[in-house]
């Protein structure tokens, strides 16, 4: 007489059907019933289906019996191991049983989850490669606390809604399932059902660590980062250095298209390392700043409107090939930035957007919620589980890739509520003002733990209003960003730039008004990628005048960039005047070996840069106002410029004097603070720039003639849209 086993109510084999059960657990897996003990598994399209016990010659495999629907049951032991032994259409598998695993993540991890405070989320939540109870598989969990269904999709289960059910953790809204016989590259998503029982898109998984080639929007399984590093001695020197006073050159680029060749390759992280690397140390750039590699949709958002923050995008390669990028930057003497977007992310449905049918990452009310120039949303800040989120994604990137740092896109968006927003388009804070408290928060403590966390990582804002005590310490009441860019440097200096040089002297004040708050914060001067898209043109199409007066204007331009207080920030292309405004999708405009006005424009950088880095007057007191002194600020007849630039206070080593017109100035004085001999350490203006070549023949000695308050003077000539660094020669007169 055949085996009758307790029979399944119909409610849960329909919700098994539905893929809804709201439960699985409590009918899959061993259970006792009517003092039976038996094993039901779930598992619609199979031929066959045996439950397995015992090893060795103690092993045994009985029939399941087929329930119908897909349901199959089994008598077995109360204790011990067992597995399932599925004859599908396209083969067999034998694997545990995935509902015959207990509570997988802790109490403690819960609880952090919840609290905003787990900062080592991506090995907890997401798809984590696990071994338990000597079974290899996947650890799959998600937060959905609004969902009333959340099951595991992939290329492991046919893409079955209902075949690997999820179990909820009560309280922190934390869905959970190990899977055994998942490996490494296996293709996921998660299948969620509202709590208002509408079947949601399939949505990727928010702390995937790789995801599939985009336009796939699958995320796939990665192995747990075991990257055999090198750079110890370069952590341990990062960690106990002042990067307020060392020099700071950063080459900003996209790096599938500095790759992109005329046929349309992107390249590879691999092929930046053979190619990008040695370039930026032969230009002798401190650090490469990459735009956002995190895994974004659509290529030409350029990486500012990701959904996978904690996954280097598939377009240049698998994570351990970035990782071997930053390794061998660090090896060649690179530090390494990326921009992170913590402001907002895309609507896309595969993605963050009413998560579990609520909104889950974003504000419900769109106020607060939609970026209305961006057409994305904005994280809700607020929510300790989104900001805990977010913080955990930027301690990620500087942990497990060793990143220098981070440049935080769109600062200023999250800072006021206001921002690009009409009245009664936005909502004020509880004190009916502007400032979004939250945010302020939210940047207090990833700095904070950044600064903890970090080993000397930095964190610069994009940040380009007024907001007071955006680099303060925390501990002061500030953000505690180590670095923020000056927008309004920027904007002065390109719309006096780009002034015909006859009218200059009567904008003189775009010149030196940055020298009025330059000191009020820890400041990168930016010449980015937005200075060089939407129609704005490139930066040499912003020079007037013909061919010679535009690369002179902007070597000159790149030389008072140099010169001035602050780190710097150029973006590729720039350091020898692209012709046109930059693409994502053209081939890099690489200059040809014969334009000798671009080769001289990339050689002044190149020499620039080593001044820059050789000299420590032009970056030790990058943010002290004793380190910047000026001479002349206000010779409007003649549009010249002239300042010192010192290492300790009173020094005043350098002299950068700047003439803004093509008419070369004969015996122009300048006072110095120090008699002797001025050795001419640059001259923007000389012949291997692609100058005139006019200048003081090396060096120049003072005189007893007072100027500008100093008992002694330079007798110089200025060249043409030309800018000259001199230094003080210590020892003396030439020749004493």
């Amino acid at each position: 007489m055949p085996l009758r086993l307790p029979r399944l109510p119909a409610r849960d084999i329909d919700a098994l059907v539905a893929g809804r059960h709201p439960d699985p657990f409590a009918v899959l897996g061993r259970h006792i019933v009517e003092d039976v003990a038996l094993v039901r598994a779930f598992l619609p399209g199979a031929n066959y289906v045996e439950l397995v016990t015992g090893e060795g010659e103690m092993r045994r495999a009985v029939p399941m019996i087929d329930a119908g629907d897909g349901l199959h049951e089994a008598p077995c032991p109360d204790d011990g191991p067992y597995r399932i032994r599925t004859a599908w259409p396209g083969g067999i598998t034998e694997t545990a049983d995935p509902y015959s695993f207990g509570l997988l993540l802790s109490d403690d991890d819960l609880h952090l989850a919840a609290e905003g405070r787990h900062f080592d989320l991506a090995t907890r939540l997401g798809a984590n490669l696990r071994e338990i109870d000597g079974v290899a598989g996947v650890l799959f969990a998600l937060w959905a606390p609004n969902a009333a269904h959340v099951a595991v999709v992939g290329d492991f289960n046919g893409w079955n809604a209902s075949r690997h059910p999820m179990r909820r953790r009560l309280g922190a809204g934390i869905w959970e399932l190990f899977i055994p016989g998942v490996e490494a590259g296996a293709v996921y998503k998660y299948a969620l059902v509202s709590g208002t029982g509408e079947a949601l898109p399939w949505k990727a998984d928010p702390l995937a660590r790789r995801t599939e080639l985009p336009p796939r929007t699958g995320s796939v399984v990665a192995e747990a980062p075991a990257f055999a590093w090198t750079d110890s001695e370069w952590l341990k020197a990062r960690e106990t250095a002042d990067p307020m006073t060392a020099p700071m050159s950063l080459y900003e680029v996209h790096v599938g298209s500095w790759l992109r060749t005329e046929w349309g390759q992107m390249g590879s992280w691999d092929e930046a390392s053979e190619r990008l690397i040695p370039y930026l140390q032969h230009m002798g750039f401190s650090h490469v700043e990459l735009m956002p590699i995190t895994e974004h949709p659509f290529g030409g958002s350029w990486g500012y409107q990701p959904l996978a923050l904690f996954a280097p995008t598939a377009r240049l390669g698998p994570p351990e090939a970035f990782a071997r990028f930053v390794d061998r930057c660090h090896a060649a003497g690179i530090g390494v930035i990326l921009d992170w977007v913590p402001a907002h992310f895309p609507s896309d449905e595969h993605g963050l957007a009413r998560f579990d049918g609520t909104a889950l990452y974003e504000h419900e009310d769109p106020r607060q919620g939609f970026h209305i120039d961006w057409n994305t949303l904005i994280y809700n800040v607020g929510r300790s589980e989104v900001r805990g989120f977010l913080i955990a994604s930027a301690l990620f990137w500087i942990e497990t890739f060793h990143l220098d740092g981070l440049r935080v896109d769109a600062v200023a968006s999250m800072l006021y509520r206001d921002y690009s927003r009409k009245p009664g388009e936005w909502v004020p804070n509880h004190l009916g003002g502007r400032e979004n408290f939250e945010a302020v928060s939210f940047f207090q403590e990833l700095n904070t733990l950044v600064g903890a966390r970090g080993r000397g990582a930095v964190t610069i804002a994009e940040e380009s209003t007024a907001w007071p005590g955006v680099t303060r310490p925390v501990h002061h009441g500030g953000l505690g960003f180590h670095f923020k860019w000056n927008m309004g440097w920027m904007h002065d200096t390109l719309r006096y730039i780009a002034h015909d040089p006859v009218h200059r002297g009567y904008h003189g004040d775009d010149v030196t008004f940055g020298l009025v708050y330059a000191f009020s914060e820890n400041f990168v001067l930016p010449i980015s990628h937005d200075e060089v898209v939407h129609g704005k043109g490139s930066l040499l199409a912003r020079m007037p005048g013909d061919d010679w007066q535009r690369f002179a204007n902007l070597r000159l331009y790149l030389a008072m960039m140099w010169t001035h207080p602050g780190k710097k920030l150029l973006f590729m292309g720039c350091e020898f005047g692209a012709q046109d405004e930059w693409s994502v999708d053209a081939p890099f405009p690489w200059p040809h070996p014969f334009d000798e006005r671009r080769q001289g424009a990339s050689k002044l950088v190149r020499d620039l840069n080593a001044l820059y880095r050789a000299t420590p007057a032009l970056h030790r007191l990058d943010h002290q106002p004793e380190g910047f002194a000026w001479i002349v600020a206000d010779d409007s007849a003649n549009a010249v410029f002239a300042f010192s630039r010192a290492s300790r206070p009173g020094a005043a080593e350098i002299l950068v004097v700047a003439n803004m017109t093509p008419v070369p100035r004969h015996d122009y004085r300048i006072g110095v603070p120090h008699a002797g001999l001025w050795r001419e350490r640059l001259n923007s203006d000389a012949q291997i720039y692609g100058g005139s070549n006019l200048g003081n023949g090396g060096a120049v000695e003072t005189h007893g003639v007072a100027a500008h308050g100093h008992p002694q003077s330079l007798s110089l000539l200025l060249p043409p849209l030309g800018l000259l660094v001199l230094e003080h020669d210590a020892r003396g007169v030439e020749g004493a």
